[in-house]
Formats: C-alpha cells, sequence, structure tokens
C-alpha cells in the first residue's frame, strides 16, 4: 500500500496541526501491514502538553480530526482501502508496540465508508 505524496507547500502546515481541543500535533510515523482484522494504517501522533486526562468527548474530536482531516488526504484509496485506520496520540514519542509506563496514549481505530472515517471504539 502506498502513502499518497503530500502536496508541495504542504510541509509547513504538516509540522503543526491545530486540533480541536487546542493542542498542536505532529506526525511521529506511518506504519502499513496486515493485523488479524486486515490491512491497517496507524498514524501515530504527537502533542506536547497532551495529559490522556482530556473528557473523552474532546479526545473523540482530536482523533476524529486526525483521520478525516490529515490521514484520509494521505491515503492511496486508488490502490486499496485499508479495513482499519488506527490514529494515536501521545505526549512524546514512544517506540511502537512497547509499553512504556510514563507515556500518555490515546488510540482508536476507524473504518473507512463514503471517503470518511467512521469511528470503531476498541
Amino acid at each position: 500500500m502506498a502513502l499518497a505524496a503530500p502536496e508541495q507547500g504542504r510541509a509547513q502546515e504538516e509540522e503543526r496541526l491545530v486540533l480541536p481541543s487546542g493542542l498542536e500535533a505532529e506526525l511521529q510515523e506511518v506504519i502499513t501491514g496486515e493485523a488479524a482484522m486486515g490491512l491497517t494504517v496507524r498514524f501515530r501522533f504527537v502533542a506536547e502538553g497532551f495529559t490522556g486526562a482530556e473528557d473523552f468527548e474532546a479526545q473523540t474530536a482530536d482523533l476524529e480530526y486526525l483521520c478525516n482531516d490529515f490521514a484520509l488526504e494521505r491515503i492511496d484509496m486508488a490502490e486499496t482501502t485499508p479495513d482499519r485506520v488506527v490514529i494515536s496520540l501521545a505526549d512524546r514519542p514512544s517506540q511502537f508496540g512497547q509499553f512504556d509506563p510514563d507515556v500518555a496514549q490515546i488510540f482508536e481505530s476507524f473504518s473507512i465508508a463514503d471517503a470518511a472515517c467512521i469511528l470503531e471504539l476498541f
């Protein structure tokens, strides 16, 4: 699966993503692979100041924004549509798949329908 190349001039925009909650996030990494539930693309974001204690509605709005307004623009749907997009947000960079009790992190899974992310609560 290929990710669509970012348009020229978007680099600065990608460095600073202002979320609905007011936090500023940046992309840490994108991981693509097959999981038990099919093709999964993971977008991992970091936002300094994120605590994990924000209310559920604010967290959900931030993750939906990152999926719909950032991730979907970068997935090449012409090639293949992933079965799942997972968006994570943490207070600092971390190693994927390794638990670190000092990292505040949330993540949610989304399916894609009609060119929109549909929240699939874990």
